[in-house]
């Protein structure tokens, strides 16, 4: 727990700004219970703010270091970047519609879609084939 005596010059503090540390430029007492602290923000802006016993226990020491850490949760990074890469997936996959599906079109099919008809501008055809050749499913993976 931090207390009141713990704040010197040069000290940096967890708790006086909302998710920002701020480092000590001064301290002075009032009294046995309050301090007047002089700070720096990030930006380098001095405030005074009046520190009393009641705030000890929102207030913490940052130790020396640096500001961010390896320590975070490897699951949680792993699902971000997982779910980036599908968001992204269009870009590097021509053939995503195809790859994400349960389907396994055959390769005369993915030829007739993807080297045929969608680099014809503008997209106007007439997707016909013999009964069973797929032609529906080809449809709605043009659509995905």
């Amino acid at each position: 727990m931090t207390q009141l005596e713990d704040f010197t010059r040069g000290v940096t503090v967890k708790g006086i700004l909302p998710n920002h540390n701020v480092t000590v430029v001064d301290v002075k007492w009032h009294n046995g219970d309050a301090v007047e602290l002089i700070y720096k923000d990030l930006n380098g802006q001095p405030h005074i703010h009046l520190l009393l016993r009641d705030d000890e226990s929102t207030l913490e020491i940052v130790t020396a270091g640096q500001p961010w850490s390896f320590d975070g949760d490897g699951g949680l990074l792993r699902l971000v970047s997982e779910a980036y890469r599908i968001r992204l997936a269009h870009l590097f996959d021509p053939l995503l519609a195809v790859h994400t599906s349960l389907v396994e079109p055959l390769p005369h099919q993915i030829t007739a879609v993807y080297s045929e008809m969608l680099t014809r501008q503008p997209l106007r055809f007439l997707l016909a084939d013999d009964p069973g050749a797929g032609k529906t499913i080809m449809a709605g993976l043009q659509q995905s």
